[in-house]
């Protein structure tokens, strides 16, 4: 049986469509059922062009920052997921949902977490002068990309990077480490990771 994944995204979804490229054939049993974003993204169009189910949820949706999250979270619950993973999704989830889901929300990172937590990840490496960053996928929990690290590597700072150079090495990593997560969290169909 095939397991069911939500991304969630809020750019230009790069990472979503290296995904949507490599599941197929990567012997993991799954597939993408939807993709949401959190405002009207160009990486919806991924999924779209796809036939891939895709949903808006703004951030202004309800009264406040939890009526947001129960609308997500019914939302995601609508697609009944097995795993959720925040790719370039830009929005702290209220804890209400984190823990309607957990453990079943991951998120890719592009640094070598602890290192760099938070929404400027790469120009926060480039500002410190560090020789090094990384990317990670952790389990989201409560706090700011704090979760337990599922996987993560280094990734070398060159002299002349910019932090689109840079950037654009980190993703490479990330869809790689993403893929091996999702090899070890979803069972085969014998039931072995």
């Amino acid at each position: 049986m095939s397991s069911r994944i939500v991304v969630l995204i809020s750019g230009s979804g790069t990472n979503l469509e290296a995904l949507l490229t490599s599941l197929p054939g990567s012997g993991i049993p799954a597939h993408v059922v939807a993709v949401g974003a959190d405002q009207e993204a160009e990486g919806l169009r991924h999924a779209r062009t796809r036939g891939i189910d895709t949903f808006v949820v703004p951030l202004s949706t309800g009264e406040n920052r939890d009526a947001w999250g129960d609308t997500l979270g019914d939302t995601l619950e609508g697609y009944r997921p097995d795993l959720i993973v925040l790719s370039g999704f830009m929005k702290l989830l209220p804890p209400s949902l984190v823990s309607r889901f957990s453990p079943h929300i991951i998120n890719t990172h592009p640094s070598y977490l602890p290192e760099f937590p938070g929404a400027h990840a790469v120009r926060d490496a480039l500002a410190a002068g560090v020789t090094q960053t990384g990317a990670s996928v952790i389990v989201v929990d409560d706090g700011v990309d704090t979760g337990k690290i599922l996987a993560r590597e280094r990734v070398a700072i060159e002299p002349d990077d910019s932090e689109e150079s840079l950037h654009a090495r980190i993703k490479i990593l990330e869809r790689s480490l993403l893929l091996d997560v999702l090899r070890t969290l979803i069972p085969d169909n014998e039931g072995t990771p």
